[in-house]
């Protein structure tokens, strides 16, 4: 069986302001209604042989995730949660550890969560291919046949053609490995591409667990060791596996590529070309999205006069540009960001910047997920802080005000029972509510609809956020 392992952690920086660090990319609708990880769960989710998948993030992603896969029909135990960040080496040998426990024989398919793909079919292709080689030892990655000289990509140089045994194979449809080339300047991009001897590398693997974790015994043995203490010491909480924090800390960090690819003689790579980009930046955004008459693309509530060839992404509320040529303009609810199309990769800079400030846009955004539900910053100042919350269906929401905070709450919608201090209170649309400091509140709700209600506080008068356990 083919168990598909989707990395799902990292933060990105290349397209803020609406990727940030406590939600990147992957968990963003950038070129579909679904999420980038969505898609990715769902190209592979039935094809056959393929099991349920093994999706692997950090803590902090842990409720958002949750409730994409739930969206998305997957299983909530398939979920891996990292204590810290260590790349993807060590995500590798913990997915290969928990797929050998399923099967000794099981292949495990790397993907990265935030990449698109859009021939699934010839993508398909390129997998049962694949499969082939790596059913027999081979440690197998995918190369994207060029179409342009990309500096923004590692490469991956073609050797010579190989077969899948005594199986049926097609000539030149799997090569070895030369070498992996690391991001080339402009001019070496161009050589790459004229010569025909190279692929970009899109990160994505396929191969026995057993194999992968024999290779990552003889070049990587301090990562195989110190995931398998993770693996032996993680606790299931909940929806989740939780890898044991002290264990896996000890581990180095590593790619998969520099720990194992580049050392075996065991690698092959098959090349495929089903429209894959990493959708690493709004350039790239810009060049997958679909055009005006004028080269635009437009998303969100947008209105625009002798705009040429620029993108323009409104996501809650209107916004006019006019007479703009080459341009970003991206609006999110707290901040907003104009670039020229050349120079948008420079917004890691930007990002960098607000992070040495402590700036909390860096960081999240307006809106943060709990187990329970949700709740979005509708104003902060020195005066106010006002929120929307939303407690969903079947959860068991908490909280205590903290001394010296007042919380004044107007239900908007939904209703059911609310127990502040160990009195009951039946409450509906409108019911107002004064939660005093100290006094616990519990809302469960076991069927219906949310109950959405805006809460309003003076900042600064108790100390840290009363939602902060269980954030994300």
């Amino acid at each position: 069986m083919i168990v598909p392992v989707i990395l799902a952690g990292g933060s990105g920086t290349r397209l803020w302001p609406l990727s940030r660090q406590l939600y990147p990319k992957q968990l963003l609708s950038l070129t579909d209604e679904q999420t980038m990880l969505q898609q990715t769960l769902m190209r592979v989710i039935d094809v056959e042989e393929v099991t349920e998948p093994l999706v692997i993030c950090n803590e902090t992603y842990r409720y958002i995730i949750s409730e994409q896969l739930r969206q998305s029909g997957v299983r909530p135990e398939s979920l891996i949660l990292e204590p810290v960040g260590r790349n993807t080496a060590p995500a590798v040998a913990v997915a290969a550890l928990r797929a050998e426990k399923l099967d000794p024989e099981a292949m495990i398919l790397v993907l990265p969560a935030d990449h698109l793909i859009q021939d699934i079919a010839i993508f398909h292709q390129a997998l049962h291919t694949a499969a082939r080689y790596a059913a027999k030892g081979d440690l197998v990655t995918f190369g994207v046949i060029p179409t342009s000289p990309e500096t923004g990509y590692g490469y991956i140089r073609i050797g010579r053609p190989v077969h899948a045994g005594d199986q049926e194979t097609n000539p030149g449809e799997t090569y070895a490995i030369r070498e992996f080339v690391e991001k080339p300047d402009l001019e070496t991009a161009r050589r790459y591409l004229d010569s025909g001897e190279y692929c970009w590398n899109s990160g994505m693997f396929l191969f026995r667990a057993v194999d992968i974790l024999e290779e990552l015994g003889r070049f990587s043995p301090d990562i195989l060791a110190a995931c398998r203490d993770a693996c032996k010491a993680g606790i299931t909480d909940g929806d989740a596996f939780l890898l044991d924090p002290e264990a896996f800390a000890r581990c180095r960090s590593d790619s998969v590529d520099y720990a194992v690819m580049e050392k075996t003689d065991r690698g092959v790579m098959v090349p495929f070309d089903a429209g894959w980009d990493d959708v690493g930046s709004w350039e790239a955004l810009w060049g997958l999205g679909k055009k005006d008459d004028h080269g635009n693309v437009i998303r969100g509530d947008v209105m625009g006069h002798g705009n040429l060839n620029s993108l323009i992404y409104a996501e809650s509320r209107l916004v006019a540009v006019l007479g703009l040529t080459d341009v970003i303009v991206v609006e999110s609810p707290d901040t907003v960001l104009v670039a020229s199309r050349k120079r948008c990769q420079e917004v890691k800079s930007v990002v960098a910047d607000l992070l040495k400030e402590n700036r909390k846009e860096a960081l999240g955004h307006s809106k943060t997920y709990y187990p329970w539900g949700t709740v979005e910053d509708l104003k902060v100042d020195d005066q106010m802080v006002v929120r929307r919350v939303t407690v969903d269906n079947g959860s068991d929401f908490r909280v205590t005000p903290p001394p010296g905070r007042v919380l004044n709450w107007v239900v908007i919608a939904g209703g059911g029972d609310v127990r502040i201090d160990d009195k009951k209170i039946a409450v509906e649309k409108n019911t107002t509510l004064r939660i005093d400091p100290g006094k616990p509140v519990n809302i469960i709700l076991s069927d219906g609809d949310p109950i959405v209600f805006t809460e309003v506080f003076a900042p600064g008068d108790g100390g840290p956020d009363h939602f902060n356990n269980g954030r994300s």
